[in-house]
């Protein structure tokens, strides 16, 4: 009997260190009937029968919208969102996130950077609305070419997971440093920033290498989805990391969506956690997407991420990838385009173009994308 408990209570420690890493399928077009631009930064509500999105960002004319449910896959367009949109041109409302009581959030640039505090708030009642203003925080930097350029409340309304960046000119208009942090709420107009933000945070703010963004937290607060964005690269990826309790910090991050989809960014992820929503460029338009979960994978949490590289990196066409783990290797161009997918550790890209390169390297407990150098063949 006593060796029966012992088990027992092995397997509950040995169970402890082990994460569940959540599977998804084929993707799926989103059909939002009546609309005809493009539909960004999808946002479901807490109960699945809205869809709410912004459209084309480009900070003349974004603004936010919404569409009813017919079914997962299928919505019907409504229009904008009431009250929150500016009328004035140039504009940005975007990115929204709500709560299960109907509190609604999103940024905007009105009055930046005359008021630095532009993640908005208003709570939407049965008839009319409430708490129309500025959410207010620690979280802020106070410094110019910083903003708030994504924010995600959870499903009770109490933590926001916030995304700090600074924007200065750099490549591609996109952000040259963005990182995130969690904040709890003080009141209806305040959060702050949680003390051990950046401990919980630390394998997602990978800052020498990417840009972190789009942050959506699962119900239960152990499954963080976000995009990330290869520094001077235009290859986006939705990620994932996850933890064992809502007091530890998140885990490596793993891939779920990347090359070759076009700019795939910003997943929501239902309240049960079957569905994930997300955006991505197709043909002309940005259009939005579904996979549904098919399950979940254990991964060993480890508090060190694994040695991986590249060598020689410039590279004349010939390099090995440094790993102690087996790998899955794929290879994309600078304009995303898969050229190479292999196990091998040694590779040969002697009969491809010189130019950079990104290389996607997947092992049973990490992901990792390291910028490739390819020089001439002689």
């Amino acid at each position: 009997m006593k060796k029966f408990i012992y088990l027992i209570f092995i397997f509950i420690i040995s169970s402890s260190a082990y994460a569940q890493i959540p599977l998804f399928g084929n993707e799926i077009h989103v059909k939002i009937n009546g609309l005809t631009f493009d539909a960004m930064e999808p946002a479901l509500s807490t109960d699945g029968n809205a869809l709410f999105f912004n459209s084309l960002n480009n900070g003349t004319t974004t603004s936010l919208f919404y569409a009813s449910k017919v079914n997962d896959s299928t919505f019907n367009y409504i229009g904008a969102v009431p009250v929150v949109n500016q009328t004035v041109t140039p504009r940005l409302d975007a990115v929204a996130s709500l709560d299960s009581v109907n509190n609604f959030y999103w940024v905007s640039t009105r009055n930046y950077p005359s008021n630095f505090d532009n993640l908005h708030r208003i709570r939407f009642l049965t008839s009319g609305y409430t708490n129309f203003g500025r959410v207010h925080g620690d979280f802020y930097i106070y410094s110019p070419g910083w903003l708030i350029m994504d924010a995600g409340i959870n499903f009770y309304g109490n933590k926001l997971i916030y995304c700090n960046a600074f924007f200065n000119n750099c490549a591609n208009a996109v952000p040259c440093i963005a990182s995130m942090g969690i904040a709890t709420k003080l009141n209806d107009s305040t959060f702050n920033k949680d003390a051990n933000t950046t401990t919980i945070m630390a394998n997602i703010n990978d800052t020498v290498n990417y840009i972190v963004y789009a942050p959506a937290l699962t119900k239960d607060g152990l499954e963080l989805y976000y995009t990330r964005l290869l520094k001077n690269s235009t290859q986006t990826e939705i990620m994932v990391s996850t933890r064992t309790n809502t007091n530890s910090a998140f885990g490596l991050p793993t891939l779920l969506v990347g090359a070759p989809y076009i700019v795939p960014e910003a997943p929501t992820i239902s309240t049960d956690k079957t569905k994930m929503y997300y955006h991505r460029k197709n043909g002309n338009l940005f259009e939005i997407y579904l996979k549904y979960r098919t399950g979940t994978t254990d991964i060993k949490e480890i508090t060190k991420e694994p040695v991986i590289s590249l060598y020689p990196n410039p590279t004349n066409g010939n390099f090995t990838i440094n790993s102690a783990e087996d790998i899955h290797v794929m290879i994309y161009n600078s304009v995303g385009d898969l050229v190479l997918k292999t196990n091998s550790s040694t590779i040969d890209l002697k009969d491809h173009p010189c130019g950079i390169y990104f290389v996607t390297i997947n092992t049973t407990t990490s992901s990792k994308t390291i910028k490739l150098i390819k020089q001439n063949n002689n």
